[in-house]
């Protein structure tokens, strides 16, 4: 059974024009980047959580409207960085997933930009206020790409639907940008 399409609940209306904040998060390839410092044009995707061998996914996980594609999502930015960086974009993931689970993750798909982690979740307070839902009893991201431009939000993709063409669709959006 297919996972539950989800839906715009009006929650990333207010992020186009706002700038990222000025907070440095910790990088699964090591040390900190800081969000504001990001130049030039960054796709930003926002992810809940990936699963593994050693990482357990919540009890009805595939019931939660855009929970399920976490892996195909990151694997599809991955696959098409060259193009993204063709485009002038860098990539960078996001989640607040534990930093240990997503250097297990990069590790094992083979991630060459940055997983950023937000356990703290800082983005989901003001300014940006990004979407969030609970499962299992953590506090999740829900699935969001932002195309950041020097610093500024330009554009949003949410939801997401289905995450392992979101990659493609950024690609469109360049394009018709350049």
């Amino acid at each position: 059974m297919p996972s539950p399409i989800p839906v715009d609940d009006g929650a990333a209306d207010h992020l186009v024009g706002l700038g990222l904040p000025d907070i440095a998060l910790e990088s699964a390839q090591g040390g900190q980047l800081r969000l504001a410092e990001a130049s030039g044009r960054l796709v930003l995707y926002v992810y809940p959580r990936t699963g593994g061998p050693t990482i357990e996914l919540p009890d009805d996980w595939d019931l939660i409207p855009g929970a399920r594609g976490c892996t195909p999502q990151a694997c599809s930015f991955r696959d098409h960085e060259d193009e993204l960086t063709a485009l002038g974009a860098t990539v960078w993931g996001l989640s607040a997933q534990p930093i240990h689970e997503q250097r297990e993750f990069a590790g094992r798909m083979h991630i060459p930009f940055p997983l950023l982690n937000d356990s703290s979740l800082l983005l989901a307070r003001p300014p940006l206020r990004l979407p969030v839902f609970t499962a299992a009893s953590m506090t999740l991201y829900k699935r969001i790409t932002l195309i950041v431009g020097d610093g500024v939000i330009e554009h949003v993709f949410y939801p997401v639907h289905p995450p392992e063409r979101n990659a493609s669709e950024v690609i469109a959006w360049l394009e018709k940008q350049a």
